[in-house]
Parts: structure tokens; C-alpha cells; sequence
């Protein structure tokens, strides 16, 4: 029988259910709250750094309300490949500050535009493979990548809460200071002395705090908010996009695309997070879900490319909302997307947001890196941190930071080399990804074969595993059971009535103690995971005694269905040998 889920047995409404309209719609406008600083606030510390905010503001807070809206909508429908039918909220992402940074001081919006658009297609591509990234692009590169962002843009921060921003010039020189750090003091408070709820408005009654402190130092000018239309146009134009294809597009393209797998990374992590709290028994993670997930964010890129402003990715707020107020519903998700996209049409609010004092933004974005540096060192760990991670973070890290300093090689490498690495986060993530890729290497001691899907492939693969395992050992009882499970599982695989290839493969990696099989196939409609947890022992179905076999001889087992592959892994341990740990 299902399982119920410890963790959601305070699940108000399931992601299919239909609350009433008044939750939804509440329910939308809250997280809509939450997440509006970040999504407008983060491209206009990128443009404040390289002082185009001016001219182009207005655009690309509208750009960025549009497109965070539409995918939120997109997340929560499910159309075809994209989205994840789940509440996941799209927003601007603090990930793209530095590169879009120097894309900006290169080129301006026309070159990072260009830089977005083709970077964006490679998250369609890690979404059609992702089976195939599972062994290289880890955890742990995604986590070591998320802190040299961090490292990165923080001096960005630092210089923004530290200077008198332009314009400004009759203001006392301590006046940043003091914004600053009343900003900061109530975010770091309101998080520390907060919980539930409440925290999640930390950030945001911060940055009204510290507006509050910036306006009687003269810090503030609302002249541009009165003058705005309520309802309207940006009157910034599209900015067009640098098809040249200049020499600081091919410079800057590696740092955009390890980014870009980044943000893959944390869309793969929210769309396996929110399938786990939107239901009230326990299911299986469904990866077709996620790569719907990562879909939606590459095409939210897309679009960003196209318009000229920075990125998006899934918000994690949506979880911890969820999480809180036990509505799983996507209804909120499409109504929080409306309202995005209708804000984007009110001026007055991207000219509201333009006046906040750049030290209260920079004391924002100091805090928003802190927590993505967080992030970053809890995506490591997620695994344990174990001796060959530790080098791959350490080392990956320290390279990228002496990169981005100037200090290693300095003036030793080829021009081309030199400034493709003086970024820190390429040098630190073609750093994390070799290392990665040299100790699954290491880890790849398996053997394989394919079979086709018919008796006699049936017989080979018995053979196979025979053959292996009796070299290792593997005798008696043990070896009949790896064997009858090996049978077992590519019956199921056989007889799947969606499998459309006519070919499996069977990987097995065996010691003198434990053996790992794994059949790789094209996707199956059933999840042998999902059939197990809901069987019933007490019935005497004859049709589910393979999956009792399965249930009752594997010691774990895993089943990951993606659109592009199938794997079902299962692991046993020999019982009729002591080990060291008896």
C-alpha cells in the first residue's frame, strides 16, 4: 500500500487540487511580494555597475518582470517539454551578476544579449541529456561554481555601499555607510530573531528600512516616480542584439555557459525539491519532471537573450512557501505569473525601484551572495564531503580565485588563454570539471553489455552476470539471487508496453562482497520504485510476484525515468560471507 509522506501531513491542497480563489490568489501575491526585489533589483546592479542604469532601467526591468512571469505560467501548465507543472516561481538570477557585468563594461546590452541567447541553448541540451551529466557534472562542480559567483561579485557589493552614488554630490560622505548598515542590520536581525513566515520578508522590509534611513540623508530622489505613467510602456527601446560576434563574445561565451549549467544545476535541484513536498504520499522523483523544469528556465534564457537583460532561474522561495503554508496548488503559480507580467506595465514601479539608494542595494546584494555562497557549500555536502570532493571544491576554488586576482601566471599564458581564465569563475569551473571527470574515472570499474529485448538477450545477460560475479566469488544462494534478479528486471523492462527499443544495456560493477546492476533501456511507462512502495504483501496476486522478488531480494533500488533514458539500478550484498563490519 502508498506510503504517506511524514514531511506533507500538513498538505492543505495537493498540486492538482483547486483551492478556493481567494487563497490562490493571496497566496500569489505574497510570493509575488517576496521575490519582486530580486527580480528586479539584481539586473540593475549589473547595469549600476556599469553605469548604464540610466539609459536602460526601465527596459530591463520590464524585460525581466515579462519573462519571469511567462515562465512561472509556463512552470505551472506543463506544455509539451517545458515546465514542471509544479509551483515554481521564475525570477532574475544573482548567478549572471558578474558575468553580466563585464559583458556589459564589453559591449554593452546588444553583446549580453548575445551572450544569453546562445548560452541558453545549452541548458536545452544538459535537459535532452541529462542522464549523461550524471557522473561529471556533480553537486559538487555545481556547488564550487555557486561559491566563485559569490567571490566574484561581492566586491561590487562592497563598492556600492561604500561610495556616494553619482549625482549626489552634497551628500555627507558617511551617509552610504549609515544606509548601509541600517539595510544590513535588519535583514541580518529580522533572519536571525525570525522564523517561518516572517523570515521570508526579511530581505524585503531590509531594503524598506534602509530606504526609510537613506531619504532624510538625501539619498533618495523621487523625481523620476512622480513623473512615470502608471499604466504603459517602458519608453526605453530594445536595445538590439551584437551579431558581430567580436572577439569579447568568444572571451566571455565559457564563463556564460558554465553559468548557464549552474543555473541547470539549481532548476534540477527546486524541480526534485518541490515533487517531494507537493504530495501527501510518498512518490517517486520523476527526472521527466525536472528536465521540464530545466526546459522552461533554458527557454525563460532564451527569451532573456532575446530581450536583452539578464537570465532567469527557479526561485527557491516557492518551496519554502509551499513548504509553510501546505498549498501545493498550480493555480498559484499561474496567478503569480499573471501578476508579474502585469506589474511589468506599470512604470511607476520600475521608477520606484530605480530610486532605491545603491547603498541599500548593495547592502541587498552582500546578503543575497552570503546565502548563494551558502548554497553553494550545502550543494557540496548534499553528498558528503568526502577526501576526492574536498580537492575537487578546494583546489577548483583557490584556482579560480588566483585567476580572478591575477595572480597565477601572470603574464605566462597566451593572450587567448590568459584572458579566457582571468575570469575566475571559468578558471574555477574548468578546474571542478576535470577533477570531477578524473575521479569518475576512477570510479568506473564496471563491466557492460547489450542484449536485445527477447529471450535469448535474456539468456546472454544471465550469462554475463554469471560469468562477472562467479569471478568474484559469488556463489550458491547469493549468486541464484543476483541471477534471479537479473531475470526479474529485464522480464519488467521486456515487457513494458512503451518501450520502443529492441535493445537494453546491462551494467554490472561487483566485488567479492557487494554487486551493483544497473539496466539502462529507453523510457518505461511503469517506475518499479512507485509499484514497490505501493505493493501488498498480504495479497496473492500472481502478477506481483516480480515485484516481490524485487522487494524482498535487493537491498536498494533505485528506478530514474528521464525522457531521453531509463535506469534501473539495484544493489545486493552477499549474505553467505562475513564482512569486516559483522
Amino acid at each position: 500500500m502508498a506510503e504517506y509522506n511524514p514531511a506533507t501531513k500538513h498538505l492543505l491542497y495537493e498540486v492538482d487540487d483547486t483551492p478556493p480563489l481567494q487563497i490562490s490568489v493571496t497566496l500569489a501575491a505574497q510570493i509575488v511580494a517576496l521575490i519582486l526585489a530580486g527580480i528586479t533589483l539584481t539586473p540593475l546592479v549589473a547595469l549600476n555597475a556599469a553605469g548604464l542604469v540610466d539609459q536602460w532601467g526601465n527596459w530591463v526591468v520590464f524585460a525581466a518582470l515579462v519573462i519571469s512571469g511567462s515562465t512561472t505560467v509556463l512552470q505551472a501548465l506543463r506544455v509539451g517539454p517545458f515546465g514542471a507543472g509544479h509551483i515554481l516561481f521564475m525570477g532574475t538570477s544573482g548567478a549572471f551578476i558578474a558575468v553580466s557585468i563585464a559583458a556589459l563594461d564589453a559591449g554593452g546590452l546588444p553583446l549580453l544579449g548575445m551572450l544569453v541567447l546562445i548560452s541558453s541553448l545549452v541548458q536545452f541540451a544538459v535537459s535532452a541529456r541529462l542522464s549523461l551529466f550524471r557522473s561529471v557534472v556533480t553537486p559538487t562542480v555545481g556547488g564550487t561554481i555557486i561559491c566563485m559567483i559569490a567571490v566574484t561579485v561581492m566586491p561590487f557589493g562592497f563598492k556600492m555601499v561604500s561610495e556616494v552614488p553619482v549625482g549626489f554630490d552634497n551628500v555627507a560622505p558617511q551617509a552610504p555607510m549609515w544606509t548601509a548598515v541600517a539595510t544590513l542590520a535588519a535583514i541580518v536581525l529580522l533572519s536571525f530573531y525570525t522564523s517561518g513566515k516572517a523570515r521570508l520578508w526579511a530581505p524585503l522590509l531590509g531594503v524598506l528600512l534602509g530606504s526609510a534611513v537613506a531619504y532624510p540623508l538625501g539619498l533618495i530622489n523621487l523625481d523620476a516616480v512622480s513623473n512615470a505613467r502608471w499604466l504603459g510602456l517602458p519608453e526605453s527601446h530594445w536595445p538590439g542584439l551584437d551579431l558581430s560576434f567580436c572577439n569579447s563574445f568568444w572571451l566571455l561565451l565559457p564563463a556564460f555557459v558554465f553559468v548557464t549549467i549552474v543555473g541547470a544545476l539549481e532548476t534540477y535541484g527546486d524541480g526534485f525539491a518541490i515533487q517531494s513536498i507537493s504530495s501527501r504520499k510518498v512518490r517517486t522523483t520523476d527526472y521527466r519532471i525536472v528536465q521540464g523544469a530545466i526546459n522552461a528556465d533554458g527557454l525563460g534564457n532564451l527569451l532573456s537573450g532575446l530581450a536583452c537583460t539578464l537570465p532567469n532561474t527557479t526561485y527557491s522561495t516557492s518551496i519554502s512557501v509551499v513548504d509553510l503554508t501546505g498549498v501545493a496548488s498550480r493555480r498559484v503559480g499561474i496567478y503569480g505569473g499573471l501578476m508579474l507580467v502585469v506589474l511589468a506595465f506599470v512604470p511607476k514601479l520600475s521608477a520606484l525601484l530605480q530610486s532605491i539608494p545603491a547603498p541599500v542595494v548593495g547592502a541587498f546584494i552582500i546578503v543575497l551572495l552570503v546565502l548563494l555562497f551558502a548554497h553553494g557549500i550545502r550543494l557540496v555536502v548534499s553528498e558528503g564531503m568526502s577526501f576526492d570532493n574536498g580537492i575537487v571544491f578546494g583546489l577548483s576554488l583557490w584556482i579560480g580565485v588566483g585567476f580572478q586576482n591575477r595572480q597565477l601566471f601572470e603574464g605566462l599564458l597566451p593572450e587567448f588563454l590568459a584572458n579566457l581564465l582571468n575570469n575566475g569563475m571559468t578558471a574555477g569551473g574548468i578546474s571542478a570539471v576535470l577533477l570531477s571527470w578524473l575521479v569518475s574515472l576512477k570510479n568506473q570499474v564496471t563491466r557492460k553489455v547489450t542484449v536485445d529485448l527477447s529471450s535469448e538477450g535474456l539468456q546472454k545477460a544471465m550469462d554475463f552476470v554469471s560469468d562477472k560475479a562467479s569471478r568474484r566469488g559469488w556463489r550458491g544462494e547469493d549468486l541464484s539471487r543476483l541471477l534471479l534478479v537479473t531475470e526479474e528486471a529485464f522480464v519488467f523492462v521486456m515487457e513494458d508496453e512503451q518501450i520502443e527499443a529492441e535493445s537494453v544495456s546491462l551494467r554490472l560493477r561487483v566485488d567479492s562482497q557487494t554487486a551493483d546492476l544497473e539496466l539502462v533501456s529507453s523510457e518505461t511507462e511503469a517506475n518499479v520504485e512507485t509499484l514497490i512502495r505501493e505493493l501488498d504483501d498480504s495479497t496473492d496476486d500472481s502478477e506481483q510476484l516480480r515485484l516481490k522478488i524485487l522487494k524482498h531480494m535487493v537491498d536498494e533500488l533505485r528506478h530514474q525515468q528521464f525522457s531521453d533514458a531509463d535506469f534501473l539500478w539495484m544493489k545486493l550484498h552477499r549474505r553467505d560471507v562475513p564482512t569486516r563490519y559483522n
